[in-house]
């Protein structure tokens, strides 16, 4: 019966995962979201719907991403960046794996493809 429970568990957890994976994969939705981000013209569009889209807290945290990245990109150490902007050290890993392994901080914030 122990047996039993596990299967049952095992194959609860796989499709609760799938689940969970659908609702944050959502290509059509993010398409269309990329699209609108591409239609904002200027710096008071990108305000007015951001704004509209993200809480404020949620605007200063891609901020301080963008901030911390920055500095690591300028060579600073962990400890300088947290002090500087206050981030978590958790959220300062990711982002600087990003800076390893994605392209996106590396092209915008470096000006540059990955391969420069």
């Amino acid at each position: 019966m122990a047996e039993n429970d596990m299967e049952n568990k095992s194959s609860k957890s796989v499709s609760s995962k799938q689940s969970d994976d659908e609702k944050r994969e959502k290509p059509k939705d993010r398409e269309k979201l990329y699209n609108v981000i591409l239609s904002l013209k200027t710096e008071k569009d990108c305000e007015d719907f951001f704004s509209d889209l993200c809480t404020p807290k949620e605007l200063d945290q891609m901020s301080q991403r963008l901030s911390a990245a920055r500095l690591l990109i300028a060579g600073k150490t962990y400890n300088e960046v947290i002090a500087e902007t206050e981030i978590s050290s958790a959220t300062l890993s990711r982002v600087s794996r990003a800076l390893r392994e994605g392209s996106g901080y590396v092209r915008f914030l470096k000006g540059g493809s990955k391969e420069d």
